[in-house]
């Protein structure tokens, strides 16, 4: 365990050149970009200020196609990936409209409705206190169990239990901060980034592993963590190291938001 620890490192110790070298950088919303769940000014003022020093900034997140669309709109980014992989959008500033890309043909999830209607009845049964999430009427493709959100914390063992109802219906689950997020598909964070920087930026998967950042918080993002080797967790990634297979490279000295401010103030000081 401890050995995990010691592989992470503060951001302190980022190399200079590898500061340099950063062209883009993809990060989690809750927890990371957020702060106890508030946008907060130094985060969404860092945003512009990596936006103005012409990076590409692309959030990766479990939150809703509803929410997405708003994001694409109006935030200072270049693309938004939704509900853990199921879409991109982006604003075609050519075109003066928003884009829509996904990974899976939204009838079949329609085809799928009725078992993920018995899945969220059987997490209802055997874990009362949970809560299906309050985002839940914006979402084309998951379904978003709520522990931490807009309910008291859950214990690990009622996650646990969460996760046990979407794999006995052979559905994918990933954990975030507050959420249990679950689906059909063999899509993820990861692959749908992929797919994002090689279509609409022209990005290889070889050269974004040299110059892009990923920024997260929790074991969701470890798929992400795994495939960039300069990867970044705010302070808040402490309580998951320990039981996470690959831990992100880095962590800030603070937490959420603060955390995400005081990467993005790294990497615009190393800037002429």
């Amino acid at each position: 365990m401890l050995l995990r620890r010691e592989r992470v490192r503060p951001v302190r110790e980022i190399p200079i050149h590898d500061l340099e070298n950063i062209q883009g950088i993809l990060f989690d919303i809750d927890d990371t970009f957020t702060l106890n769940g508030r946008i907060i000014p130094q985060a969404y003022s860092a945003l512009w200020k990596l936006h103005d020093a012409g990076l590409f900034l692309v959030p990766i997140t479990g939150r809703p196609a509803g929410w997405c669309d708003h994001i694409a709109r109006m935030w200072p980014v270049d693309a938004v990936v939704g509900e853990n992989g199921a879409f991109y959008y982006f604003y075609c500033k050519e075109e003066g409209r928003l884009k829509r890309r996904y990974v899976i043909d939204p009838e079949e999830m329609q085809r799928r409705s009725e078992e993920m209607e018995k899945i969220r009845q059987e997490v209802s049964i055997r874990v009362p206190d949970a809560r299906i999430a309050a985002d839940q009427h914006f979402r084309l493709f998951d379904l978003a169990v709520d522990f931490a959100e807009d309910v008291p914390r859950l214990s690990r063992e009622s996650i646990r239990d969460i996760c046990r109802v979407f794999e006995e219906h052979h559905a994918v689950c990933k954990v975030s901060s507050i959420h249990v997020n679950g689906w059909f598909g063999d899509y993820d964070k990861r692959t749908t980034a992929r797919l994002f920087l090689e279509e609409r930026l022209n990005i290889s998967w070889q050269d974004a592993q040299e110059t892009v950042l990923y920024m997260g918080d929790s074991p969701n993002d470890e798929p992400m963590f795994e495939a960039f080797p300069f990867s970044v967790g705010v302070a808040n990634v402490k309580r998951f190291v320990d039981s996470m297979d690959h831990p992100p490279a880095y962590i800030t000295e603070q937490e959420g938001g603060l955390g995400f401010a005081e990467m993005a103030q790294a990497i615009i000081s190393s800037r002429p």
